[in-house]
């Protein structure tokens, strides 16, 4: 049992250390997020099960606050109205329950974030595919190798592991990142 405990704690703090080797397109991110918050526009965020989760909990950060008082920022997560979910999973299908909304609330400027462990996610997809008809710039946090994400992102941070748990933990260290820079900015 501590093996395997010791043996989770080393791939973590491995993979952490690959986060190192990010700093430059983290920074990309920051800067793409601040010009939209600077120019009026909001940052969206989507993603499936933890990967929602997630993308609640960075929304949440953005319009409350991280760790500073500051003022609030615009910002959504299109996993947290359940209604709309339902009824466009129902009427239209799962694959474009966040398409559909992004097509609503989503303008030129704005910042989508889409987080997916396997980079595949077709709903997410979806929306990326909406976001750059629409002239929204897209962000994606991925795992793998990136998946198609990798290819139709305007910037793609990916975290080279195929275990979920752990690209989920690096996944949040990154949001965490950009919700500090955001605190010392604003």
């Amino acid at each position: 049992m501590k093996k395997k405990i010791k043996k989770i704690i080393e791939n973590h703090f491995d993979l952490r250390e690959s986060v190192l080797t990010k700093t430059d397109s983290i920074k990309i991110a920051f800067d793409l997020i601040k010009d939209a918050l600077d120019n009026n526009c909001k940052i969206i965020f989507c993603g499936n099960g933890g990967s929602a989760a997630d993308s609640q909990h960075l929304a949440a950060e953005f319009v409350g606050r991280f760790v500073k008082e500051r003022k609030s920022l615009p910002a959504i997560s299109l996993t947290t109205d359940s209604s709309a979910i339902t009824a466009i999973g129902n009427d239209y299908g799962f694959d474009r329950i966040f398409e559909r909304q992004l097509d609503s609330i989503g303008h030129v400027g704005d910042v989508l974030v889409g987080i997916s462990t396997s980079g595949n996610s077709l709903n997410i997809i979806n929306a990326f595919k909406l976001a750059s008809k629409k002239k929204i710039i897209t962000i994606s946090l991925t795992g793998n190798k990136g998946g198609l994400l990798k290819s139709i992102s305007d910037l793609n941070i990916n975290v080279d592991s195929s275990v979920t748990a752990r690209i989920q933990e690096i996944h949040i260290l990154i949001g965490h990142i950009l919700c500090e820079l955001v605190d010392d900015t604003y």
